[in-house]
Order: C-alpha cells, then structure tokens, then sequence
C-alpha cells in the first residue's frame, strides 16, 4: 500500500526512492504544477493517479482519457499517474502523444466523461503537471482541486479492483480532421506556421494544410523537448517577434503561434505586428455576432476594455460579460451562460456550438481566424485590426512572488486601490471609475483606461496588464509610474519576467 505523500524528501536518497513527494502548492486553482525532482517524484505521481482516481469514482465516474505532451519526462509521468488510476478502479483510454485539445476531443470521440492530460503547457523544462476534467468539455475549478488535494496530501484514497488501461490508436488522426472540418478556404493565404518546438509541432501544419492554407510555412515545427530557441509561447514577446520575422521574410498573409500543448494561439498579421488575443477575440466577436445576433461572449480581466464599448458588438445586439483569468473559469462560464465564445488575452478561445466543443482549442481557434479572413475577401487581416477602436495594451508582465505570498500581496493593493477609490483619489489625474475584483483587481479610469494586477494561477508570479484609450506613452505610463513603483514596495515581489 503506497503510503501518504510528505513534502520533506531530498532527492538520490533512499527515502525518495521508496516514498511518494507531493509538494502542497504544485495544486493550483484549476489544475496541477509542479517542479518534477525538487517537488514531485514518480511515487508522487502515482498518488496523485490513486487520488484522481478515487475523485472520479466519487463523481460516480471510471472511464478515463490519458496523454502526454512531448517533454524528456512526460511518457514516464503518464506512465505513474496511470498506474494510480488503474490502482483506483479506473478504466484508462491512453491516447498516447497529444496536445491538451487532442485530449478533450478525444473524450467525446471515445465517449469518456474524464480527462488528464500530462503537460506543463508553455512553462520551462524542469515542469510537469495535469490537466484535468470530469465533466466534457469543462476542466476541474478550485472545488474538485481542493477536494483533489485533500485526497493526495492525506493518503486518503480508495483502492479498488477492476481498473484497466487500453492505448487507443487513431485519436490524432480524428482530431486533425475535425479541426480541419471547421473551415475551408476560398482564398489563397501564406501562412507561418509556428511552434516553438513543441507538442503542437506535430499536427499544426497537416491540419492548416487540410483547411486549404495554400503555402504553410513551419517555424519550429520540429519537436525539441531542450525548446533551443524560446519557450513555445504566443504570449511571450521572444516567440512573436520570431513570428513578426517570418511573417516579413516570406510576405506571409499572418503568422499562427502555438503554445506547448496547442490550447492556445497567438496572431501576427500581414504587417508583421502582433495582435494581443484580446484584441482578436474582438475582431472574431464582430464577425460572429453578425452571423449570429444576441450573441454573448466571455473575456478574462485581462482583455481590453473595447469588448464593453464597441459599436459594432452594440449594433449586432451583442453581450459582454468580463469573468476571471484562467482557462477553466473562461471555459465554466461561457458554458454556464451559453456563450457563442470566450476570449482570454493568453490566447485561450473558446467556442461553443456550431463553430467548437466549448474547450480550448489553438486549431479551432485557427480555423476561426481563417474563416474570419475567408469571409472579409479583399481585406488584410491588419485591415481588420485597423478597423477596431484603438487602445494601447501592454503586454502581459510577471514579477516574481512565492505561491506562500502572492495572494496575499494581491488582497493588499486591492485594499490600497479600494480605499484610493472610496477617498476620491485619481491615478495620473484620473479618477477610478470602477473597480473589477473578481480575480485581483482591475482598476478602471474614467477615460476607459484600466490597470489590472492578479496573482497567477499556475505560477509564483503576480500579472500585471496596463491599457490606454489616450496613447502607448501613457500606457507606459500606468506600468512605469503607478502600477510597478506600487508593487515595489513589498519585498516579496521580484523580478519581472518582461518589461515595456
């Protein structure tokens, strides 16, 4: 009987060896991170399947999809969690390489309720962690995660008989094909096809091919676990410039990022500029509420302002609702109120019936931007861009701050900001409109700019985002002079990830 986890255990000792690790704090919000080695071991893995798989059965659900995403390590993670699930009872549908949407198809393709998907996404090597569901196509929130945890730290879980696993071929091939069913182009576009290196390298480009892309260019479509160049991630300025590059060296028509389990996209248009996935959830929610009037869309705190104010979402009858940072809260609620789509800056979209299944999808998401492009013949994508209202967006920033102390940090500037408020105090002349507390703060001026500041959900780092309505000086601004010089008054914030 494997015993319950300790937090203690030093690696290349004898303890390690024979003794599950399960550090607390690798249990996040909505899923699971952690430094594999210093923080989790193979034992520790298992538990976590033991604990999966006895909350599962408390759902009154067995059945299980499992993959991994394409790292030196997560075929033996796999492996471990695997053993704990079929040691749980649970009949296991092992799919093999996958990226996380792969996974998700892959419940409805094999009738399965349950879902955990090794992958540590875009972090960098050395992470590992799941992804996990038991109701399609939603992922776990911070309900099943506590009780998760609760069953893992404590040795609290059931060992039943009967647990199975079977490795099911031709999943892949299915899901390339659905996603490639979405759009079929009318026009011929050039499009760089980029990867980072990562899980998604292996399937991107066939999928844009069947999608009728007439020239696909691949840019480190290759899988390489070392990731040589820069983390698979569209977020992340390094691998957008690559993308803005390419886009000018071959006259690209846009440039498609995949992160490193293929759940997110990010865009660089004809021009060789990147646009921010808030702002692209913009241009798709235009050309979706046209085809589909009193449509409702979900966005992260973290998107820009132009969702509530636009003239063309008003015109065609459209709804925002602004809901928390993070995948599985944009997921829950755009099922919740039966949303046409969620938007996440971060680069999670999210599109319900008829255009996806309601998960996360880079491919999906792909296909609606090339269907976009499709039905607009004659326009640029960046012709699209310039036809939005303009705001200036930072990018995504990230001090370093402990999983022990970033919320709290967090609980103390929206104290700080909620007094300033209440004691009619501006930030750079302005007064505060409105403050958003949902996930951190969001700290709305008068001239429809905003400052966000959020603990991450899947890191030990706060998130900072800044925009202007008035310029990008301004939107500097707000980071260089109110938001950073804030948060640099508490030791526990460290350095930050990117800087405008």
């Amino acid at each position: 009987m494997l015993s319950a986890p300790r937090a203690d255990l030093v690696p290349n000792t004898f303890e390690y060896e024979i003794t599950p690790l399960v550090k607390a704090t690798g249990f996040r919000e909505y899923d699971a991170r952690w430094l594999f080695g210093p923080e989790i071991n193979l034992l520790g893995i298992q538990a976590l399947g033991l604990g999966l798989g006895t909350l599962i059965q408390e759902m009154g659900q067995t059945r299980i999809v499992v993959g991994h995403d394409f790292r030196s390590y997560s075929l033996s993670i796999k492996q471990a969690l695997t053993i704990g699930l079929v040691a749980a009872g649970c009949e296991v549908l092992d799919i093999g390489l996958a990226v996380s949407p792969m996974a998700y198809f892959a419940q409805f393709d094999l009738d399965a309720p349950c879902v955990a998907m090794v992958t540590a996404s875009h972090n960098e090597n050395g992470w590992t962690g799941v992804k996990m569901g038991a109701q399609r196509p939603l992922t776990f929130g911070p309900d099943e995660m506590g009780r998760l945890k609760e069953i893992v730290l404590g040795g609290k879980w059931t060992q039943r008989p009967g647990g199975s696993v079977a490795h099911i071929a031709g999943v892949a091939e299915r899901y390339i094909a659905d996603a490639a069913s979405r759009v079929s182009l009318n026009r011929p576009l050039t499009v760089v096809a980029a990867c980072g290196n990562g899980t998604a390298g292996a399937f991107a480009p066939e999928a844009l091919k069947r999608m009728g892309v007439a020239t696909i260019i691949e840019m480190d479509c290759n899988l390489d676990w070392s990731f040589p160049k820069y983390n698979p991630n569209p977020e992340d300025s390094v691998m957008l410039h690559a993308m803005a590059d390419a886009v000018r060296q071959h006259g690209a028509d846009l440039a498609l990022g995949f992160d490193g389990d293929g759940d997110r996209c990010g865009v660089v248009d004809d021009e060789g500029e990147e646009i921010f996935a808030d702002k692209i959830g913009l241009m798709l929610a235009r050309d979706l509420s046209a085809l589909h009037k009193d449509a409702t869309f979900i966005v992260d705190v973290k998107s820009t302002g132009l969702f509530a104010t636009d003239e063309v979402l008003k015109a065609n009858g459209a709804k925002t609702v602004y809901w928390k940072t993070g995948h599985s809260y944009i997921k829950r609620k755009t099922a919740e109120l039966g949303a046409l789509a969620g938007f996440e800056k971060s680069g999670h979209f999210f599109m319900n019936p008829p255009i996806g299944r309601g998960y996360d999808d880079g491919l999906v998401a792909a296909a609606a931007i090339l269907a976009m492009l499709d039905r607009n013949p004659g326009k640029k994508l960046s012709d699209l861009k310039k036809a939005l209202p303009v705001a200036y967006t930072s990018l995504t920033m990230s001090p370093h701050c402990a999983d022990e102390e970033k919320y709290g940090v967090v609980d103390d500037v929206v104290a700080e900001y909620t007094a300033l408020r209440d004691a009619g105090g501006t930030i750079l002349g302005r007064k505060i409109a409105d403050l958003i507390t949902v996930n951190g703060v969001r700290v709305a001026l008068e001239d429809g700019s905003w400052v966000l500041v959020r603990a991450s959900s899947n890191k030990p780092e706060i998130v900072v985002v800044v925009e202007s309505t008035q310029s990008d000086d301004d939107m500097r601004r707000l980071f260089h002079e109110e938001v950073k010089p804030r948060l640099a008054k508490r030791p526990q914030v460290g350095a930050y990830n990117q800087e405008i």
